[in-house]
């Protein structure tokens, strides 16, 4: 099974030269941020949009709310101030005038809360509320709108006002702002909702030596007038804060679709199997999702390019490798037929068997060189004792006690601690391999030789050290002898041999994340050294 040149048969494929991609990506956000980032940024930032402009209303509204609250503590303790010191006789003149001026409903209580003085009655209403069912839809929808606004943001509930209150003298006891002023001694206010959602801020302090208290009552239109407006403008922002959206997506699903239908299209080249040099693009300039998949499409299909050159260069060494025993067997079986000598005709039979056997063999080791890695690929991986494996092999192996007869070989194989030679595998295909190396290695032992099997702990690997005394293998041939069909065997062993043994001795091993390779004997002497390197169990002692 050492190795000579392969028989000629295609060559392995060259390495794919990478172009720039077809489609190049300028773009520093798709190096820096993942596909998925970006998606949900450009998702995001619309509801952002939305929810950020909500949340900016409603604290617009709020500081609206806390100045008119804060006019209105003051107006009210003014009022009462000045009622105080003016005569009880111009009360109600007072009144009327400076609700008048400052669009306020004024009333005053005595002490035993009854209604004294009411401003719309002894002077010209200062505002009227407004009935919802006489406005239009735009009020209806922006009322709509108020409402969905405080449910999102988390608005606190707000009293609504009732105008019935006002068709009748009205007691103080109706009023809870008059009660807490009364009990405070100072000014309260609270916000009520008038029926077309309008704010109604009521005020109310006590006044005068007898118990008196003065209620303010204003309709702050103005404020839901100026939160309507920002939120006009909101909405126009909004609007182009969405059409930019829909830009930004639309740009996105190009840098996302191009690529794509490149991807598509020299996938579909590939399968097709028209162009053998199909240059699948690898995007190196993108570092997202994107680009990692142009990368394994593109590894893929390197590999997949490699397999078949593969498979084609294995069928060329195939037919190479059984040309030779069909046409010596049908020289053979030709030259049979004319030939009367007896121990000529003898002859020429076991040639013809010899020729036979080869052939079988080599259709055996083909069919098991082609199965190997397919196999391996559904075993499931038990524990295995590479040491009990060896013992197993060297012990009771028929060739090696013909060889020993033969060539008065002597086997050992090397004691380990208990459990240091435990790894994960196929026991059936690990054995084959040891097989295989053992076999390589007493056929080319002098008679008398030494064939030593020994390991080497290396902590998350073990070492499996196969040891000949035969002729040893040159630096220069160590890779080509596990090629298939590669054999250096003397003349006496031709057709006794496949040249796929350490092959699929290889084969196996790296099925199993190891490496076979060979080195040269530590005590300087002649022979092949070759080494398994496997990952050791992990509860291994």
């Amino acid at each position: 099974m050492r190795e000579t040149d392969p028989p000629p048969g295609p060559t392995e494929p060259e390495a794919i030269a990478e172009k720039p991609p077809l489609v190049p990506d300028r773009l520093f956000w798709t190096r820096r941020f993942s596909l998925t980032t970006r998606i949900l940024a450009v998702n995001v930032l619309i509801v952002g949009l939305v929810l950020g402009g909500l949340f900016i209303l409603d604290t617009y509204r709020k500081q609206l709310i806390a100045e008119r609250f804060k006019l209105a503590r003051s107006e009210v303790e003014i009022i009462a101030n000045a009622l105080a010191e003016a005569p009880s006789s111009e009360h109600a003149a007072l009144l009327a005038r400076i609700g008048a001026e400052q669009r306020l409903r004024l009333r005053t209580f005595d002490a035993l809360g009854e209604l004294q003085t009411d401003s719309f009655v002894v002077g010209e209403p200062a505002f009227r509320f407004v009935d919802p069912a006489d406005e239009t839809w735009v009020q209806d929808f922006a009322r709509w709108m108020d409402k969905a606004v405080d449910f999102i943001v988390g608005a606190p509930p707000v009293e609504p006002y009732d105008p019935a209150i006002d068709e009748r003298p009205a007691e103080k006891s109706e009023w809870p702002e008059v009660f807490v002023s009364e009990q405070a001694g100072q000014g309260a206010v609270m916000l009520r909702y008038a029926p077309d959602r309008t704010p109604v801020i009521t005020a109310a302090a006590p006044y005068g030596a007898q118990g008196e208290t003065l209620l303010t009552m204003r309709n702050a239109v103005d404020v839901t007038q100026s939160v309507r407006s920002a939120r006009q403008t909101l909405l126009v922002l909004l609007a182009l804060g969405i059409l930019f959206s829909i830009q930004l997506s639309l740009f996105l699903a190009r840098t996302i679709v191009q690529p794509l239908q490149l991807l598509s299209r020299a996938a579909g080249r590939v399968r097709l199997g028209r162009d053998r040099e199909v240059v699948v693009p690898r995007l190196p300039e993108r570092g997202d999702e994107i680009g990692m998949l142009a990368r394994a499409l593109s590894d893929m299909t390197g590999a997949l390019r490699e397999r078949i050159d593969a498979g084609e260069a294995f069928a060329a060494d195939v037919s190479h490798e059984l040309k030779n025993p069909l046409a010596s067997l049908r020289s053979a079986l030709d030259t049979l037929e004319n030939v009367e000598d007896p121990d000529l005709r003898k002859q020429l039979t076991e040639i013809a068997q010899q020729d036979v056997r080869r052939i079988d063999r080599l259709i055996t080791e083909i069919a098991e060189a082609t199965r190997v890695d397919a196999e391996l690929s559904r075993t499931t991986f038990e524990p295995v004792d590479l040491l009990s494996l060896a013992r197993s092999v060297i012990g009771g192996r028929t060739m090696a006690a013909r060889i020993g007869e033969e060539l008065d070989l002597t086997f050992e194989v090397e004691s380990a601690p208990i459990g240091a030679t435990m790894i994960l595998g196929d026991a059936a295909r690990l054995e084959r391999v040891i097989e295989n190396l053992v076999d390589n290695a007493a056929g080319f032992s002098p008679h008398g030789g030494r064939i030593a099997i020994a390991f080497a702990d290396l902590g998350d690997e073990i070492e499996m050290i196969v040891t000949d005394d035969g002729p040893g293998i040159p630096p220069e041939e160590r890779d080509k002898v596990f090629q298939r069909f590669h054999s250096v065997r003397p003349e006496a062993a031709f057709g006794s041999h496949s040249g796929l043994g350490l092959a699929i001795a290889r084969s196996i091993v790296v099925a199993h994340d190891g490496t076979l390779t060979i080195r040269d004997r530590a005590d300087g002497k002649s022979g092949a050294v070759m080494v398994i390197t496997l990952p050791a169990l992990e509860t291994k002692s």
